[in-house]
């Protein structure tokens, strides 16, 4: 039995500061009949990737294999970064019949660099998840992010609706090519603004993702 007791209000979110990448960790997986050295390949072949960018880390991927709690074949890899501010970052990929496992292991990790290289604080697959969030909070919520998705802009489109008169906006900043997404609740009638040298404010465009 969860007992939650329940809260007031939320807090803004506010995630604008990445810092510095200070660990790099996950696993690779066999499962079933699949042998253990298509793990350790998978793990190899994403460090490898990694290190043509991050030299200075330790990269810890260990290869693990599945046999009695499976239930069928199968083989994948996750690819965990944190930052010194506590953003986290991740990049997934499982194996495919007749896809050779280098290929898993490096997808994965081009995933992972993909989302650091934006020098975002979330990835492309969180910053949609906060949206309702960010929506329900009292105040201005900020998150700093790389390109805004089609998930991400339908689900602004959705809260919009839903809370009749949040607004999104999106920041363009031509020295570093962030995307950084205001959404302020009905309730706050301040001006949102960011004055930072090349940064312009325009409405967030709203796909059907």
């Amino acid at each position: 039995m969860v007992t939650v007791n329940p809260v007031k209000e939320l807090q803004p979110v506010v995630m604008t500061e990445r810092g510095n990448i200070t660990k790099i960790y996950g696993r690779a997986f066999v499962a079933g009949v699949l042998p253990y050295k298509l793990a350790k390949d998978m793990s190899a072949a994403a460090v490898r990737t990694i290190r043509k960018e991050i030299k200075e880390l330790y990269i810890n991927i260990p290869a693990l294999q599945e046999k009695e709690m499976a239930s069928g074949n199968g083989n994948g890899i996750i690819i965990i970064a944190e930052s010194s501010t506590g953003c986290v970052f991740a990049g997934s990929a499982l194996g495919k019949k007749g896809v050779y496992v280098d290929k898993i292991g490096i997808e994965a990790a081009e995933m992972l660099l993909r989302n650091i290289r934006h020098n975002g604080c979330v990835d492309e697959f969180l910053q949609d998840q906060l949206i309702i969030f960010m929506a329900l909070a009292k105040g201005t919520s900020r998150i700093r992010t790389g390109a805004v998705t089609l998930h991400t802009q339908t689900a602004i489109h959705i809260a919009e609706q839903l809370t009749r008169g949040s607004l999104a906006l999106q920041c363009e900043d031509r020295w570093s090519g962030l995307d950084l997404v205001y959404l302020r609740s009905p309730s706050v009638q301040q001006e949102v603004s960011d004055t930072r040298a090349g940064c312009k404010l325009t409405p967030v465009p709203l796909g059907t993702g």
